[in-house]
């Protein structure tokens, strides 16, 4: 009988997203190299999990431990999002104290793309030198206007004795990943580690797809929009979520760490909250809040970037700034925020210039840029009861 057989294949084409906000790299530190890199090849784009397998990236019994946990990790990114846009390094761990130059190097290799980016390194103890080291790495960028905000994957050798006092002020760019899945692949990982070099393996997987899908001002702690992939809650030391004191466990959210939860009568976990290293009280005490930030000042800068050395007509008898000039320059600041605000990601704003500047003898115009931010429902505080009538 005559038939037209019409067999439906994968080409693995990589899904796109607007804008650049889900560009993230991945920087895992491991001593082995998957065949698909090399000493001096280091950094590569990976779009989905069967370009990560065709690199050596596997998880095959056979397969070294840390490549085996790369694999999970890229598994977790490419679930949460497929579209995301992906730069992973894979480099040597330094001996004693890392130094973390590899994000500035994945940031330049990029053009200064990357918005956020996942740190494992499951083998060094959780230490506050290391998070002072990796807030200098995101300072030094954002001052060369490559901003991006970090998650830190380190080893948890016992989630209750983490110190409460690592958050404090001017740690804005940096997250600390403390979850992990006790059961499935995670668990299993963890069981090889636990034989062996006793490493985390932490779910930076799952913090970088979530954040990289988010917008820039949406928490990744939204319940209804981002439910994780993680079956079983637990920590970085193998401790299951449901095995912790609430005490305990309100001590490490105080603490500003960044784990897994969950909600009676409700399936599935979630990340506890969207913290940043910062002091509870800064304004950049959340991803959403920094990442918002980053956003604006890159957006700014892409427009008034071309107006640098245009003339500057001032009043020839008061001196100063024509009001045209003004106008001019407060629209095309106030075009990427009007953008931002449209997409929802800003309440409102405000571009403030003062015409009494004296640019005649200055050659600066200083600029004033005022936003709103979008807040997040951290509580709900309900009250019911009875009455007589309604």
């Amino acid at each position: 009988m005559q038939s037209v057989k019409i067999e439906r294949t994968n080409g693995n084409i990589p899904r796109s997203l607007a804008g650049e906000d889900h560009i993230s790299g991945l920087l895992f530190y491991s001593s082995k190299l998957p065949s698909g890199f090399g000493e001096t090849d280091r950094i590569k784009a990976i779009s989905n999990i069967e370009t990560a397998e065709k690199l050596g990236i596997t998880s095959d019994a056979d397969a070294d431990w840390d490549i085996r946990v790369l694999h999970y990790q890229l598994r977790s990114i490419f679930n949460r999002n497929p579209a995301i846009s992906l730069y992973v390094g894979i480099y040597k761990p330094t001996s004693g104290t890392p130094t973390f130059s590899e994000i500035k190097t994945m940031q330049n290799f990029t053009g200064g793309k990357i918005r956020q980016i996942g740190v494992w390194d499951g083998a060094t103890a959780l230490d506050p030198a290391n998070l002072i080291t990796l807030q200098a790495i995101r300072t030094t960028l954002e001052a060369q206007d490559k901003p991006l905000s970090i998650g830190y994957a380190p080893k948890i050798a016992a989630v209750s004795g983490l110190p409460t006092n690592l958050a404090g002020a001017n740690k804005n760019g940096v997250s600390v990943i403390i979850g992990q899945d006790g059961a499935g692949t995670a668990a299993d990982l963890y069981k090889d580690a636990k034989n062996t070099a006793k490493s985390s393996v932490t779910a930076i997987g799952e913090w970088l797809g979530i954040v990289s899908a988010a917008a820039v001002h949406e928490s990744i702690a939204w319940v209804e929009k981002f439910p994780t992939g993680i079956a079983l809650p637990a920590f970085g030391d193998g401790t299951l979520l449901r095995d912790l004191d609430t005490a305990v466990i309100e001590s490490l959210d105080a603490a500003r760490y960044i784990f897994f939860v969950e909600y009676s009568g409700l399936a599935g976990a979630y990340f506890n909250d969207s913290h940043t290293m910062d002091d509870a009280t800064s304004d950049y005490a959340y991803i959403e809040s920094v990442r918002t930030m980053d956003k604006a000042c890159r957006n700014v800068r892409t427009y008034v970037l071309p107006k640098l050395g245009r003339p500057m007509k001032v009043d020839a008898s008061t001196g100063k700034l024509e009001a045209y000039v003004v106008e001019d320059l407060q629209l095309t600041a106030g075009k990427a925020l009007e953008d931002m605000e449209k997409a929802g990601e800003l309440s409102g704003y405000v571009v403030e210039i003062d015409p009494d500047q004296n640019i005649l003898s200055t050659s600066c115009v200083e600029m004033v840029i005022k936003q709103v931010g979008v807040g997040v429902m951290r509580k709900l505080n309900i009250k019911i009861g009875y009455t007589t009538s309604v």
